[in-house]
């Protein structure tokens, strides 16, 4: 796999990243406000996309491991920072969201 086709990969990981980054972001919000089953909602919005960034990269991964040559991509590593981020952001909102449910 050349090294455009590692980036684009690491484009759609960024991408589905930061759309469970802004819905966990909202979900705090919305948990701030006491509105907890939108909260849960977009909790639930985020998992769907960090699925399909995992996704992205278990295919990658998968790949590798058959011996495909996958050449090194900055952009991939940036995708790989944001998921990781964004995976751990997740647990941190949730344990934020049952704060506020506590009250």
């Amino acid at each position: 796999m050349n090294k455009d086709e590692v980036g684009m990969i690491g484009f759609e990981i960024v991408a589905y990243a930061g759309e469970a980054r802004s819905k966990l972001l909202d979900a705090l919000n919305k948990a701030k406000d006491g509105d907890f089953d939108e909260a849960e909602r977009l909790v639930a919005e985020a998992e769907e996309a960090i699925v399909g960034a995992h996704n992205a990269q278990t295919d990658l991964l998968a790949k590798e491991a058959s011996g495909e040559e996958i050449e090194y991509s900055v952009i991939m590593m940036h995708g790989q920072d944001h998921l990781m981020t964004t995976i751990l952001l997740k647990d941190l909102i949730n344990h934020l969201i049952g704060f506020y449910k506590k009250g």
